[in-house]
């Protein structure tokens, strides 16, 4: 079945690290388990997004159009080595007070914007998901398969946030938040270069 044969490939690419992994490791170990379940969710909202996209045609656009992957590659990229070079200039943020609410509607935004600047979403969505789709599926189908990016999507990226929120983690990190910081700095740098670099290369027909 198609279903089965595309989340053979989406859970394994999902569970490697990338900006999106980055970016709900950095929330949860510097805001909490609620700002990074809130990034996790905008992750997932993400991914649930290009799934749509590629199952309506996402596929045949970019492979007619190589000039607007290319675009859409160094666009994404460049979003990813700005956020690193924001992440590795600013000044340690202050302790939080206990009990501060995080800012969970703006954690969400910030996971659901690395997601849709993240190319390597797009293409794995434009190379796999869209292949599997047919005239012929049924609508019931492409529903299912955008519900489960979603749902298997949110549960990986909310076990890294609790862990990563944990308090034996938390406890360990909390006096070098400004190394965690930087860290993911340095990730998203590092990432965005790679994807600049690799735009060239074409979307599979």
């Amino acid at each position: 079945m198609a279903v089965g044969s595309v989340f053979a490939v989406f859970i394994p690419a999902l569970m490697l690290p990338g900006p999106d992994f980055v970016a709900v490791v950095r929330s949860a170990m510097t805001r909490g388990s609620r700002a990074g379940l809130a990034t996790a969710l905008g992750v997932s909202l993400g991914l649930g997004f290009y799934a749509a996209l590629s199952l309506i045609g996402l596929s045949a656009i970019l492979t007619q159009y190589q000039w607007l992957t290319w675009f859409v590659r160094i666009l994404g990229g460049a979003y990813l080595v700005f956020l690193g070079l924001r992440l590795l200039i600013k000044r340690p943020d202050p302790v939080e007070i206990a009990g501060e609410a995080p800012r969970e509607r703006s954690a969400l935004l910030f996971g659901f914007v690395v997601t849709l600047t993240n190319p390597k979403a797009i293409v794995l969505f434009a190379s796999v998901f869209a292949t599997a789709a047919s005239g012929a599926m049924p609508l019931w189908v492409m529903v299912l398969m955008i519900g489960l990016v979603i749902a298997s999507s949110f549960a990986w990226y909310s076990a890294v946030s609790l862990v990563m929120a944990s308090p034996p983690i938390m406890g360990r990190f909390r006096d070098t938040r400004h190394r965690i910081e930087r860290l993911a700095g340095v990730c998203f740098v590092a990432i965005g270069l790679k994807i600049m670099s690799d735009a060239r290369s074409p979307v599979a027909a």
